[in-house]
């Protein structure tokens, strides 16, 4: 038989099913589109009042991005320009972290001799009014009349402790740091901050771990603490501080072909040998997980903390007209060593159209490519020393997301003027007891899954008409689930205290009071210290011989 005409035939039939598959893609999407532009012209033609084709249209794309992923994003005009700063590292406004909340913009934290701070605004003043605008009254992204060009003045209304007060800011050009603090410590252990993965990322760490080799240090901290992640080919140049011409760092994969790829190390590296600890914790994520994970997987360094974020979700910019962009997820991030670093699946939800996320007992195991030690996945990096004061529990997240710590900070700010923060601060019983009172007064709501399930039962028991009989028999269980609650915020209690003290160093000292604090009291820090001084127990978690 001859081979060439069963192959041709067969080949045939493959061409025509992909080409078959792609056309009815095709077709359904240009079917969609065709539906939705009738509707949208059909809406503009005879709906009954006059509508705004912009503010539809954009609610449109929003509730269609809503049902993937929370990173697939449209970016309009302004938002483009925004993720242009964020990536350069610099920008023109007031120097403080803000964050909007419905008609209202809430100072977080001014940067120390910048604008915001030299006009005297502290976390937690509510910017009401900028210049002549009633923020109340303002549609748009109200942070956007905070930027100007360099010089320019801008007077804000703004409320703190229930008062009004009124300052003028002149806005100046902002640099914002990737690495904002470094130092070499007593034990010649060098201390890195990286904050943030933007451009230059890569050339303040490499500048800042010379400098500390310069002065003496033989052993090295990195901290990626609290770092979102950004740019991943800054973490690559990171990760080739450490380790050697050609390593893997990371590999993509994607459902189109030229999405998915490996990422090595391009140059030698500054250091192979020097000892190595990693700080990560829940909020460390995407390209701090790169790095964190190939620092792991090739036995590099120990990692120490908490299981860092799961963001392992690749987007990548693509352009539109009239300048927007729709950011959209292209791939999935994997460690060297074959482990998914996301955690959540945006695609598999649950009842309440939750992501799912893995169950511990379906982890995998992976080995570390060149100890063979045990490490898995999950989502996230889970660090080979974990430790209590690091991890993030539901009450924990709970608070952070009911903004409960920053609020008692900013009361606690009040209620002890002119504290000093120094070294020796220490949050006491007294103090954790007076949180605890304060979160009870406020509008914090924590349900458990527990109470989530009564819900859902009640919900069941109206619909049989047996509610009245179920609520008397729950009464019992819902007064034990406050008491567990009360229970679950001492249990928590190492975890809750380090996020609170954090949040009052900030108060009074700054962010570079708080590294300095971090330095005499943190205990991840003293941890790596530890490890580091100890060669034989570092290199027992590492499994080198």
């Amino acid at each position: 038989m001859n081979k060439k005409r069963v192959i041709l035939p067969l080949v045939a039939v493959i061409v025509l099913l992909i080409t078959s598959g792609y056309t009815r893609r095709l077709y359904e999407v240009t079917k969609q589109i065709e539906i939705f532009t009738g509707l949208y012209k059909k809406l503009h033609e005879s709906y009954v009042d006059e509508t705004n084709p912009a503010e539809l249209m954009e609610a449109a794309i929003d509730a269609m991005l809503g049902q993937l992923d929370p990173y697939t994003k449209f970016w309009n005009e302004q938002d483009v320009e925004a993720a242009k700063i964020r990536n350069a590292g610099e920008y023109t406004g007031i120097g403080a972290v803000v964050k909007t909340i419905d008609d209202r913009i809430l100072i977080i934290e001014p940067y120390k001799d910048y604008p915001a701070d030299r006009a005297g605004l502290k976390a937690g003043d509510e910017i009401i009014k900028i210049g002549n605008t009633e923020l109340k009254d303002y549609k748009n992204d109200a942070g956007e009349l905070l930027k100007g060009a360099p010089g320019s003045q801008v007077a804000l209304t703004y409320k703190r402790q229930g008062k009004v007060n009124t300052t003028q800011l002149t806005r100046r050009e902002i640099e914002v740091k990737a690495v904002p603090y470094y130092t070499l410590l007593n034990d010649k252990t060098g201390y890195i901050v990286l904050s943030k993965f933007n451009r230059k990322a890569a050339a303040e760490t490499t500048n800042a771990f010379k400098d500390l080799k310069s002065k003496g240090a033989t052993k090295m901290i990195l901290d990626l603490r609290n770092n979102p992640g950004g740019l991943m080919d800054q973490a690559i140049s990171i990760a080739n501080i450490f380790l050697p011409k050609d390593r893997l760092i990371t590999k993509t994969k994607s459902a189109v072909k030229e999405y998915s790829k490996e990422y090595r190390t391009r140059d030698d590296a500054l250091d192979t040998n020097i000892p190595l600890v990693v700080l990560v914790n829940g909020r460390s994520a995407s390209a701090s997980e790169i790095v964190a994970g190939a620092i792991q997987d090739w036995d590099r360094g120990v990692v120490i903390g908490a299981r860092s974020f799961g963001k392992g979700l690749v987007q990548r910019p693509m352009p539109l007209k009239y300048n927007t962009k729709l950011k959209i997820t292209i791939s999935r991030y994997y460690t060297p060593s074959g482990r998914c670093i996301q955690a959540l699946d945006y695609w598999n939800r649950d009842k309440e159209n939750r992501p799912v996320r893995i169950q511990e007992k379906d982890y995998k195991a992976y080995k570390t490519l060149l100890n063979n030690r045990l490490v898995y996945d999950g989502g996230g990096i889970l660090p080979d020393v974990e430790l209590e004061t690091t991890k993030t529990s539901s009450i924990t997240k709970a608070l952070l997301n009911d903004n409960a710590i920053f609020d008692y900070s900013v009361d606690y700010y009040y209620k002890h003027p002119g504290m000093n923060t120094s070294n020796d601060f220490s949050f006491t019983d007294r103090d954790y007891q007076d949180f605890t009172n304060f979160i009870k007064n406020s509008s914090f709501n924590y349900e458990t899954k527990t109470e989530e399930s009564l819900d859902e039962v009640l919900r069941i028991a109206k619909n049989e008409e047996f509610s009245d009989d179920i609520k008397n028999s729950l009464n019992g269980v819902t007064l034990a689930i406050e008491r567990a609650k009360d229970k679950e915020l001492q249990d928590k209690r190492p975890e809750i205290e380090a996020l609170l003290t954090d949040e009052i160093i900030k108060r009074y000292s700054y962010r570079e009071g708080l590294f300095q604090y971090y330095i005499a009291n943190n205990p991840e820090i003293k941890k790596g210290q530890d490890i580091l001084s100890n060669l034989s127990q570092y290199n027992r978690i590492l499994n080198y011989k």
